[in-house]
């Protein structure tokens, strides 16, 4: 049984690789807030077990067990997630901090009946693909806002970021996921967006805003 720490870098390498599933040492160090010793210390922790593999001065990888062990604490601080939005009722602005702690609860059947009552879920509130029990990933289809066609009616089906500061800046847009967005025009100075939706006839999107919303 991995650790809440442990675990916490699991799940930050699992985000940190790249197409060739590498990710390096300085850029887990800064994504977790620590140092490059305490980095160092644990990765050899993780190696020793198995789940990482880890030679001085190359990228780190995850290892299939470690992928696997980290794609699980993805599915349930996911699966926690929509349950605090679908069942409880939370914003989706609210409910990343309390998954963090949820995330790391040993108990496979609370999850699996977790997952059971909201009829199985494939995505979160933010649109982030739920990992499978068997902790596999599935990727979704997503196309970028920014890099859609002006005259094009597009759905919104995931985020980029799901930052909370970005969540309240959509919350007061009327902008959640399934919205529909119909593209009117496009700046050519700056590259912002005139799009029209229920209840917004017409709005400006910056391409900053718009680069973070995936749609299908």
């Amino acid at each position: 049984m991995a650790t809440p720490t442990e675990e916490n870098y699991l799940k930050a390498l699992l985000s940190l690789t790249d197409e060739d599933g590498k990710a390096g040492i300085s850029e887990l160090g800064k994504a977790l807030g620590v140092s490059t010793p305490s980095v160092n210390s644990m990765v050899r922790k993780l190696s020793d077990r198995g789940l990482v593999e880890y030679r001085r001065y190359q990228p780190l990888r995850l290892t299939p067990a470690g992928r696997k062990a980290a794609a699980l604490v993805v599915r349930k601080h996911r699966l926690t997630e929509m349950f605090l939005v679908e069942v409880m009722g939370f914003g989706w602005e609210e409910v990343h901090h309390i998954a963090e702690q949820i995330e790391h609860v040993d108990s496979p059947d609370f999850f699996t009946r977790m997952d059971k009552l909201m009829g199985h879920p494939t995505v979160d509130p933010h649109g982030s693909p739920i990992p499978t029990a068997e902790g596999e990933i599935q990727s979704p289809d997503h196309r970028r806002l920014d890099e859609c066609l002006v005259g094009e009616t597009v759905t919104i089906t995931g985020l980029e970021h799901s930052s909370s500061d970005f969540l309240h800046f959509l919350n007061d847009r009327d902008l959640s996921l399934r919205t529909e967005l119909t593209i009117h025009r496009r700046e050519e100075f700056d590259g912002s967006l005139t799009v029209s939706y229920p209840g917004h006839d017409r709005e400006v999107l910056s391409k900053v805003v718009a680069s973070k919303l995936l749609v299908g």
